[in-house]
């Protein structure tokens, strides 16, 4: 248990790094929205930079799939069938999510050509928009599979309650975000509030709970994930 803890935790870590990075330290800053020319040519002018964005959302999607067998083998104790529910659910994120690199591979192949034209910014524009729209649908599997996490937590024994409520509490982040970006027709006119709100809660909940997989991973102390019920029932069993 404390090696898939510190699995787990270095797993998580590297998510957070590897997103962060691609996401907002490279795509926000090539990508306008309402002007398809100029994104164009900030990805054409940038293509390392945009292939470093690429090969960092890969290496997430690969410590995600990493992600699922560990907090399998830390959470199966507490309750096999819905860790299987919860590993199922987190890699048809996954899946998501993968499929959506790929259109980002074809911009890449697209900007990779010498000469604009209106029918490559328009091709662009639409493979950024299918990747978007990919990886939110992705991301509203990603917090259903928190919600099961944390019902787990919750009948873990040694995870403190806090950490489950706060991964609750991120998993409807992860829906409010979603669901507005996938039905709002304003959605990007207010898109600083809603990605606020499910990076906080996101950051807290989930890096609460990285930050809790390394302490445990590293302490001294055994890690025993019981489950709550099942260790109340033994005790009036042998009472």
């Amino acid at each position: 248990m404390k090696r898939s803890a510190k699995i787990s935790g270095f797993a998580y870590a590297m998510i957070f790094f590897t997103g962060f990075y691609a996401n907002f330290a490279i795509l926000s800053g090539l990508i306008e929205i309402d002007n398809p020319s100029k994104t164009l040519s900030n990805i054409s002018n940038n293509l390392n930079l945009f292939r470093n964005g690429l090969l960092s959302f890969l290496l997430m999607l690969l410590f995600d799939i990493v992600l699922i067998a560990s907090l399998f083998n830390l959470t199966k104790a507490v309750n096999r069938n819905w860790s299987y529910i919860a590993s199922g659910i987190r890699m048809l994120h996954a899946l998501f999510f993968g499929m959506a690199l790929l259109k980002l591979n074809e911009v890449f192949n697209i900007t990779n050509t010498i000469g604009y034209s209106n029918e490559q910014s328009k091709a662009v524009m639409d493979l950024l928009s299918t990747f978007d729209e990919m990886w939110t649908v992705g991301l509203l599997f990603f917090g259903v599979h928190l919600l099961i996490l944390g019902y787990l937590a919750i009948k873990a024994n040694h995870i403190p309650n806090f950490l489950a409520y706060l991964l609750i509490i991120a998993a409807f982040g992860y829906f409010v975000d979603g669901i507005a970006k996938l039905n709002f027709n304003a959605y990007y006119d207010y898109q600083i509030y809603f990605e606020a709100s499910v990076v906080l809660t996101g950051v807290i909940g989930e890096l609460s709970f990285t930050i809790w997989l390394f302490i445990v991973g590293f302490s001294k102390r055994n890690l025993g994930l019981v489950n709550k019920e099942h260790k109340l029932t033994s005790y009036l069993e042998e009472s």
